[in-house]
């Protein structure tokens, strides 16, 4: 909910009720009250990325560590863009599109990005050692 408090610092299109999880998302016609509960969190999503890194036994330890701090952070970001894109389309759109915003666009959106994710963690990285390694390089260019 803070990283949508930042969308909504800047475009001024929600208020956030920290303690309730409540975004007050406003527009011209009926505003919406939107719920932030586990399941709009990402946190069973989330749980089951770092569970599949963590048993994952092709990478070792801080290949491990490495993509899952990284999964998480993605995963957080991905589901803070889909809340903002859910409260772009009903501060644009009305009260009648939050459904379509959130259970349809959002979630698309949202699984789409997972997936992208999946992909690069378990199956990319496999073939090419890809995001762990350029990393690596990066960082000993650095030093």
């Amino acid at each position: 909910i803070h990283g949508v408090a930042l969308f909504s610092d800047i475009t001024g299109w929600c208020s956030i009720m920290f303690k309730m999880g409540l975004v007050y998302i406003i527009n011209s016609g009926n505003p919406v009250i939107m719920s932030i509960d586990y399941e709009c969190s990402g946190i069973i999503e989330t749980c089951a990325f770092i569970s599949l890194v963590a048993f994952y036994p092709a990478y070792q330890r801080r290949e491990k560590v490495f993509y899952g701090v990284f999964g998480l952070l993605y995963i957080y970001l991905i589901n803070v863009l889909r809340l903002s894109v859910v409260i772009v389309i009903v501060h644009f759109g009305g009260g009648q599109t939050f459904f379509l915003a959130h259970s349809v666009i959002g979630r698309l959106l949202f699984y789409v990005l997972v997936i992208v994710l999946y992909y690069n963690v378990f199956t990319y990285s496999q073939l090419a050692r890809g995001l762990y390694q350029q990393f690596i390089d990066w960082r000993e260019r650095i030093l």
